[in-house]
């Protein structure tokens, strides 16, 4: 059975948010343009200092992601 990770990137500060917002834009880019497919895209907001942007992807396009976006940390969610 094939897991689903996700992977987080993580954005402190009075811009995080925005920050975040924007980072996920990219994310969404890059999926598009390598042609990988994912669960989700969104943000996470911890605090107003403390937001997280994530994309949910199959375990096994977990290397693809991880290498050439080099997130902070990953999650297993299922």
């Amino acid at each position: 059975m094939n897991r689903k990770i996700k992977l987080l990137w993580d954005f402190r500060g009075e811009d995080a948010k925005e920050t975040a917002i924007h980072h996920t834009k990219h994310l969404k880019e890059f999926a598009e343009l390598e042609n990988l497919s994912f669960y989700e895209i969104d943000i996470l907001e911890k605090n107003p200092m403390l937001v997280c942007a994530f994309i949910s992807v199959d375990e096994n396009n977990l290397k693809t992601f991880r290498d050439a976006l080099k997130p902070h940390r990953g999650e297993i969610t299922s």
